[in-house]
């Protein structure tokens, strides 16, 4: 069965980070022979001219150049999301789709040609030390984050428990830059937690679509159908993403079975894919709002899109990371592979997520304020306009 993430990478980091959307894990395709109207000529006088003249031969590594010659040409088209990946980090990669990861605990993405953090993940040392949705990741032990790529970043960030990691931050609203000296842990990602809250208001907290948040959810559901909620608050605030396929499924027990959840558009006029609800439907009479931020990327875009599209849910708090493009991964030879941007994720009436991300219905933001003294005007905001609805 192919299965869609919705994640850019997590640092746990990890992943990607993300989450999102999504990876098919494609089947081997081999092109040995290049297009005849392409000339190599240039790339092997180059290649000839280093080898015969460098001056350090110990560097001169036959597989590093040729790793860096397609990591150069898949970074030329400017796709923060579209990367090679040497036979080490393919690896990883499929590792961390797994839940269990070493490192801070957070995702990362480029926005605008800047890294920065998409959504520290729950209970992990990113959170703990104090890092935000949208801050921007300036250096990586000193090292400039200018022009590096996610991957690359990751490499950086992550490491073995007990470890340190020092990373230079920029946050709106500070004067300069500010360190954060990290200690590595091992990661494992919580799926959701749920609570009643005024007597009679679940408040339902996603963190992330993960292979374990489809049964958790379903458990959860059944809970909340059997205690004296009458109306629930869904929070996808630093959700940032997951599977495709649990997004999709749990969109299924809030909108009537055949509702659009998604729309894959592969450009180009080719034809377009829906994803559709699938039930069971079971909330879908409990009147709903949805709490978004900045940290709400890829799988929670889609999920608050469908609700929002479809019911007309409304949703509080502030405008999403905006990562809509599916990834399919290809593996090439040797173990080393290729996540390549294939498509774009499209709400249910057509609006596209990429890079523009869902606003809010009623804006509410958090300040520094706000953070110091664990307040949550969102959260309030949330209750306030639930208590009203029928």
């Amino acid at each position: 069965m192919v299965r869609k993430f919705l994640v850019p990478f997590f640092l746990a980091i990890f992943i990607l980070g993300s989450l999102g959307l999504g990876f098919y894990f494609g089947k081997l395709q081999c092109q040995v022979c290049p297009p005849e109207e392409i000339d190599f000529s240039l790339f092997w006088e180059a290649y000839h001219k280093l080898q015969k003249k460098f001056v350090d031969k110990e560097k001169f590594d036959i597989q590093k150049i040729i790793y860096g010659a397609i990591s150069g040409m898949v970074q030329s088209l400017q796709d923060p999301y579209t990367i090679f990946l040497s036979p080490e980090e393919t690896k990883r990669f499929i590792e961390d789709t797994k839940g269990f990861f070493e490192g801070v605990g957070m995702e990362i993405g480029i926005r605008k040609g800047q890294l920065q953090v998409i959504a520290p993940l729950e209970g992990t040392p990113a959170q703990r030390a104090g890092l935000r949705a949208g801050d921007k990741i300036m250096k990586i032990d000193n090292k400039s984050t200018v022009d590096m790529t996610i991957e690359e970043a990751v490499n950086l960030i992550r490491g073995p428990k007990g470890t340190e990691v020092t990373l230079t931050i920029f946050r709106e609203g500070w004067e300069k830059t500010r360190e954060f000296k990290i200690t590595r842990a091992i990661i494992e990602i919580p799926s959701l937690k749920w609570e009643i809250k005024d007597n009679d208001i679940a408040y339902l907290k996603l963190y992330q679509f993960t292979e374990k948040a489809d049964v958790d959810f379903k458990t959860a559901s059944f809970e909340i159908l059997n205690s004296s909620a009458k109306k629930i608050i869904l929070d996808l605030r630093n959700n940032p993403g997951g599977y495709l396929e649990v997004a999709q499924a749990i969109s299924g027990w809030f909108l009537e079975k055949g509702q659009i959840v998604t729309i894959e558009d592969f450009g180009e006029g080719k034809e377009q894919k829906k994803y559709l609800a699938e039930g069971p439907s079971r909330l879908l009479e409990y009147p709903l709002v949805v709490l978004i931020n900045e940290g709400s990327a890829s799988g929670s875009e889609i999920l608050a899109g469908a609700l929002r599209d479809n019911r007309g849910i409304i949703l509080i708090g502030e405008k999403t990371f905006g990562k809509g493009s599916v990834q399919e991964l290809e593996k090439l030879r040797e173990g080393s592979s290729l996540k390549i941007t294939v498509a774009r994720w499209l709400t249910p009436k057509g609006e596209l997520i990429t890079d523009k991300g869902l606003e809010p219905d009623i804006k509410v933001e958090m300040t520094e304020e706000d953070y110091e003294k664990e307040r949550d005007p969102q959260l309030d905001k949330a209750i306030e306009i639930i208590k009203e609805l029928k």
